[in-house]
């Protein structure tokens, strides 16, 4: 065990609980995750409270456009797609939560299709099935061409408005989570969260419960720049944190090379500009107009998303910049507005034209593939918490995601953890108990200090690290910590000073478990360990807070079976994921085509 000296407080500081509500289960977040899980439980136990941060569509499950990834086709086997998803995540997965996924995610998506969600089919009826980056079979299910997430969430929304009067469900909308409660065995039995709205339930309230599912997403606006919506602030990983939850694999971080840069202190969900782009004939230039990717591989500005965002980094640091450019105006105006649409559309609403102007353009995050540890039915290491969907580490996706597997984990799993509490509370083995107030000294820093927060994680622990600048991003975030318990101790905070400790938190856990990891692996890149070592480093860094407030690191060896029949040095690019946000067409991009449908099974057809 390995103490980091880093001190992580048991809560942050918040105004004490001014209502009180009770349920069997408390279900944050409103994703596939969340949806799933609390859809499933409704007919299951007496009363589910479904929390939400903003409203019920405004989460990372609407914005994930690539598509659903299953094995639906005759001509694929879920051997092949356990075999791409072990080789995407570089020796790190957990094998049999990657069965698990494979093997109950047709399944699954049939169950999604027949609650109502409408994917894209062919001329005869049939479900049109894609391709996409590091899948060796077109197994990618797509809806409304780049809308997949958004109609899933569409379809258990509608789902969900239909039982909105069942009193076994409960709603609230706009509801930021605060902390974990914990009972005096240290069982998680509740939380602490603030509500933004009129009467009863209005500021900050206590919510009991037997169990708590955190479903609350990613950590995307840890960094300057993300492709993750302005809600993904980490809430459920960093509430897990403080109370003591194990977390693993936070180091494992995916970037995208070309994101539309607006400027530093942007806030949101920055726009991607598809790989298709370049592949149309754009290239990158840096402020002197001078391409850069020539001689940085064979395939130039075509390379794998991990080699262009290098490049990238390596000519901003050249020259002092925070971000280069996407030279696109000699494709011109008719063909950019044929080929893509929504690309161009966006471009221009932000004020940007590529047909006549150079689009800005940095690396961005794009998906965390660590998170809250898990077992096979979703359970943490608390008793009493579940965790589900990008907010939780099932070990399905080890050092990189393969794409589109993430919304199938969050069908899968919330499936598994809705069976698992059923079982459990029909048994009374959760029964209900009482929480204790939380011990130590609370922590806040102000909400303006994001920006620092951002700056220190970008610069540091982004896309590309290495000793030298990890160590300088824990020196900064050690100075924001410092700040925290001085000039920040009598205030009682609010969404934006807890969205932002809660940043705080978790970059000081991912920087000091990309400091333990001293190779290059999947979405972890060192530029002073740039090679992969099954010697040293095949294993997990799970991260813990101590009984004395103090991070600390277990080494978790992953059995060296996990490389068997793997050749991962001559494996497709796994970089090339699920593809982009903002591209207009399913299947623009070089990776991903339409060629295989399928139909469903007798009784849904």
């Amino acid at each position: 065990m390995n103490d980091s000296g880093i001190t992580v407080p048991r809560r942050l500081r918040a105004p004490e609980p001014g209502w009180t509500t009770t349920a069997d289960v408390i279900v944050v977040g409103s994703g596939i995750a969340g949806l799933t899980t609390a859809l499933r439980l409704r007919r299951r136990v007496d009363r589910v409270l479904l929390v939400t941060k903003t409203v019920l569509d405004e989460g990372s499950t609407a914005w994930a456009q690539g598509g659903i990834a299953a094995v639906m086709s005759p001509e694929d086997s879920p051997a092949e797609h356990i075999h791409d998803t072990l080789v995407a995540g570089v020796g790190l997965c957990d094998v049999e939560a990657v069965h698990a996924l494979v093997t109950e995610g047709t399944d699954a998506v049939w169950d999604l299709i027949a609650l109502g969600a409408d994917f894209d089919r062919g001329d005869t009826g049939q479900i049109s099935l894609t391709r996409e980056g590091g899948h060796h079979r077109d197994r990618i299910l797509h809806a409304g061409g780049d809308a997949t997430g958004r109609e899933i969430s569409r379809a258990l929304i509608a789902a969900l408005d239909r039982v909105r009067d069942d009193p076994g469900i409960e709603v609230i909308e706009h509801a930021l989570v605060v902390d974990l409660l914990k009972d005096a065995d240290e069982r998680v039995c509740g939380v602490t969260l603030h509500v933004i709205g009129e009467g009863q339930v209005d500021g900050v309230g206590a919510a009991h419960a037997r169990a708590v599912v955190l479903a609350t997403g990613g950590l995307g606006q840890i960094y300057a720049s993300t492709t993750n919506p302005s809600v993904a602030t980490g809430d459920g990983m960093a509430a897990a944190l403080r109370a003591g939850a194990v977390l693993a694999d936070l180091e494992f971080v995916q970037f995208h090379p070309t994101v539309l840069y607006l400027g530093e202190g942007s806030t949101g969900q920055q726009p991607l500009i598809s790989e298709a782009v370049r592949g149309e004939g754009a290239f990158l230039v840096d402020g002197a107009g001078e391409r850069f990717m020539q001689g940085q591989h064979p395939l130039a500005d075509l390379a794998p998303r991990d080699v262009v965002a290098r490049a990238i980094i390596r000519r901003m640091r050249e020259t002092g910049t925070d971000h280069v450019y996407l030279d696109c105006r000699h494709l011109g105006a008719e063909f950019l507005e044929q080929r893509f649409p929504s690309i161009v559309s966006r471009c221009r609403e932000l004020g940007f034209d590529p047909a006549t102007q150079l689009l800005p353009v940095a690396p961005a995050q794009h998906y965390a593939s660590g998170g809250v540890r898990t077992d096979l039915h979703g359970r943490t290491s608390l008793e009493g918490l579940y965790a589900c969907g990008e907010t939780s580490c099932t070990g399905v996706h080890g050092a990189n995601r393969l794409a589109s597997n993430s919304l199938l984990e969050g069908l899968v799993f919330a499936r598994r953890i809705a069976d698992d509490l059923t079982a459990r509370l029909g048994s009374g083995e959760l029964p209900e108990t009482t929480p204790v107030p939380p011990d130590g000294r609370p922590e806040l820093l102000r909400g303006k200090r994001r920006i620092d927060v951002q700056r220190a994680m970008t610069a540091g622990a982004g896309t590309v690290r290495s000793a030298d600048s990890l160590a300088a991003t824990e020196q900064a975030l050690a100075d924001l910590a410092a700040r925290a318990s001085t000039e920040d101790a009598d205030r009682q905070g609010g969404p934006k000073s807890w969205e932002t400790t809660n940043l705080l938190h978790l970059g000081r856990a991912l920087a000091y478990a990309a400091a333990l990891r001293e190779e290059t692996r999947g979405g972890h890149v060192r530029e002073d360990f740039p090679t992969r070592d099954d010697e040293h480093f095949l294993h997990h860094v799970h991260l813990r807070r101590s009984a004395a407030g103090v991070l600390t690191a277990e080494v978790v060896p992953v059995p060296r079976s996990n490389l068997e029949g793997l050749d991962l040095d001559a494996s497709v690019p796994v970089d090339v994921l699920d593809e982009d946000r903002e591209d207009g067409a399913v299947g623009s991009n070089p990776a991903v085509r339409h060629t295989n449908s399928v139909d469903g099974p007798e009784e849904t057809a």
